[in-house]
Formats: structure tokens, C-alpha cells, sequence
């Protein structure tokens, strides 16, 4: 049997990465939520920071933290939220704030603007990697006593954040590729071409080929790693990454590495990948 026809209820079988299967991709959002703010109650209690590695993809999550804290009122002074990536220009800077495409635009209108003023985390506490001043990701963490959780999405080609794999030949082993830090880099073309199916009407050239992000090395050092999956083209990386072993041609699948790494997906990324022409 190869990794496509493994069926739905053996995904996960045998690997240690931890999977669970939700219904509907609303059930994964406020999956993603409810941990969040279950994280937030725990460390408040014990009177510590929590500190958040926090994609944009998957997104609907934000707006469901925000609801659950202005009703609880949870304390969010003492709360980190560290951005995985962010979209670069020509000049290898932030791309404009008012892009349609800007990560830290989406975070402000979908989570830090939906958060009642009395509670929302400290601008200072709102953390983006920045061109030129990439060991400054690292330096916060060490500052804040690590990572409490990383969560995140996953790309078509089995990426995080935007570590993207290495080009096929590459020789690259899993220790580098796991060690790789906080950086610039040039996307690679299936998460451009991915990239405008969900967010540029397939539009290609309207998505910037540059881009910052968090490093494998930030992501795997967290104490808890959570990544969802909900698209329909997902169904067969995440076979991939599950079951195709340790590779960097897969970066997803060093999760596998880790003490405490959750994979959480729809009933429709279980599904099987099947060819059809249409």
C-alpha cells in the first residue's frame, strides 16, 4: 500500500504525531481557539507569559479567540502572539501595510481589532520578524522563557510557516533543515501558485515571490506544536508528512522529531487523493 490509498482511519497509524479528525472546517477553527484560550487560562494561573508562535493560515480562528476572551474577560497583559511570516517587497522589506495580501493588516483587523481595548495584549506584545533584524526573534523568545505553542498551517508542498523545502537534489540533511533560523527567502512556485487559488483569483503574478519567516529551529524548540489542516488539496501532503518518513523535502514531517506535535484535519483532507479529470 502506498501512503495515497491509506484510508482515513489508519491516517497517523504509526507515526508519532498525534491526529485528530473533526467534521467541518468551523469544528477546526474553534478547535484552534479553545486551545489558545485554554493556554492563556493555564499560564495566567500560574502567573506566567504565554507565548504563541501564530500563523495566518488557517485564519477563521482569530475572530472565535476574540469573542471567547471579551466574554470571558481573560487577561491578555501578559500574552505573546509571534507571527510566523510575512510577505516581502522588491526591496526585501515588509510589503505595504494597506496590501491586501499583508499578514500584519490580517492580524489586526481579524484579532488584535476584535479584542475589547481593555483586554488586548500590548502592541510590544504583537511580534512580526523583521528584514535585517531576524535574531531579534530568537533573542524574544529566550527573553519570554520559550515558546508555550506553535500552531500553523501546512502547505501544499508540506511547508511551515514559509520553510520551504529544498529544491529535489539538494543535499540537505534533517539536522540543517531543522536548525534553520528565523530568514528571508524566495517562496517557491506551488506556494505561489497555491497561494493565488485561495487569495488572487489564480492570479499568480499578484502574489510576491519574497518573503520572512520563523525558522524550523523556533518552531520545533516550542513545548507544544498544533498544526491544521482544512483544504481540499491538502489530502495528499498530509499523507506525506504522516507517512512518507522524516524528509526535508517534506518539512512537516519533522514534527515527527518532536515530544508533542498534533495534527488536527477535516474529514475531507482524511479523504483519499483521487485522479479525475475535470
Amino acid at each position: 500500500m502506498t501512503y495515497e490509498d491509506i484510508p482515513a482511519e489508519k491516517l497517523g497509524v504509526g507515526c508519532p504525531i498525534a491526529v485528530e479528525i473533526v467534521d467541518e472546517e468551523i469544528d477546526l477553527y474553534w478547535a484552534i481557539a479553545l486551545d489558545m484560550a485554554e493556554r492563556v487560562r493555564v499560564n495566567n494561573a500560574k502567573g506566567q507569559a504565554t507565548v504563541f508562535i501564530v500563523p495566518v493560515g488557517p485564519v477563521g480562528q482569530y475572530r472565535r479567540f476574540a469573542s471567547i476572551c471579551n466574554k470571558e474577560r481573560l487577561d491578555l497583559s501578559r500574552v505573546h502572539f509571534i507571527n510566523m511570516d510575512e510577505y516581502l517587497d522588491e526591496e526585501w522589506q515588509w510589503i505595504e501595510y494597506s496590501s491586501p495580501f499583508s499578514f500584519r493588516r490580517f492580524m489586526d483587523e481579524e484579532c488584535y481589532g476584535r479584542l475589547d481595548p481593555s483586554i488586548v495584549m500590548p502592541a510590544a506584545n504583537r511580534i512580526f520578524p523583521e528584514p535585517g533584524k531576524e535574531e531579534k526573534i530568537q533573542h524574544r523568545i529566550d527573553e519570554l522563557g520559550g515558546v508555550d505553542t506553535c500552531y500553523g498551517g501546512v502547505g501544499i508542498n508540506g511547508h511551515i510557516a514559509f520553510n520551504e523545502p529544498p529544491e529535489k537534489g539538494d543535499a540537505v540533511s534533517v539536522g540543517e533543515f531543522a536548525s534553520r533560523p528565523t530568514r528571508v527567502l524566495f517562496l517557491s512556485r506551488e506556494t505561489r501558485t497555491i497561494n493565488s487559488v485561495t487569495a488572487a483569483s489564480v492570479y499568480i503574478d499578484l502574489i510576491p515571490p519574497r518573503c520572512i519567516t520563523v525558522g524550523m529551529k523556533e518552531i520545533l524548540s516550542a513545548r507544544r506544536i498544533r498544526l491544521y489542516m482544512n483544504r481540499e488539496w491538502q489530502k495528499g501532503i498530509v499523507r506525506k508528512l504522516l507517512h512518507g518518513g522524516i524528509d526535508p523535502l517534506v518539512p512537516a514531517s519533522l514534527l515527527a522529531l518532536h515530544r508533542d506535535a498534533k495534527l488536527t484535519i477535516t474529514s475531507t483532507v482524511a479523504q483519499k487523493p483521487l485522479g479525475r479529470l475535470r
